[in-house]
């Protein structure tokens, strides 16, 4: 198996998302593209293409918790299907923590699971055009 990209995916916790919004539009002189689920507040780097690597600031409190030593969750390139990396997950000593979900479908979508060194690292697939 071959990545274009290893990393397919970013997020960055925040305490105050207008606050942090703010900041990363001044110092990169975008303007983020919200899209909020029912569970997570998000507002994403502006992408030109859906298949490049991509990220967002999200807040869910009881979710994501900013930290300078634990930093921000990594998604992890799982083309052509997140199925395909969890069904080895467990057989390689980890644990899965969220199940393959839908993003939408134009994002694809995704996992998460706990590593062998209790890191929590997320899967991200998207459905080829």
């Amino acid at each position: 198996m071959t990545f274009k990209n290893a990393v397919s995916w970013f997020e960055i916790p925040t305490q105050d998302l207008s606050r942090a919004q703010k900041f990363y539009e001044a110092i990169f002189q975008i303007q983020m593209v919200p899209l909020d689920t029912p569970q997570i507040k998000m507002r994403m780097f502006p992408l030109e293409d859906t298949m490049g690597v991509g990220g967002a600031l999200v807040y869910n409190k009881e979710f994501y918790k900013p930290s300078s030593t634990e930093g921000p969750l990594v998604y992890l390139n799982a083309n052509p299907d997140v199925q395909n990396i969890l069904d080895r997950i467990e057989k390689a000593g980890g644990k899965i923590a969220v199940p393959k979900t839908m993003i939408s479908p134009e994002y694809g979508h995704m996992a998460m699971f706990i590593d062998t060194e209790g890191n929590r690292v997320a899967l991200h697939s998207i459905p080829s055009k």
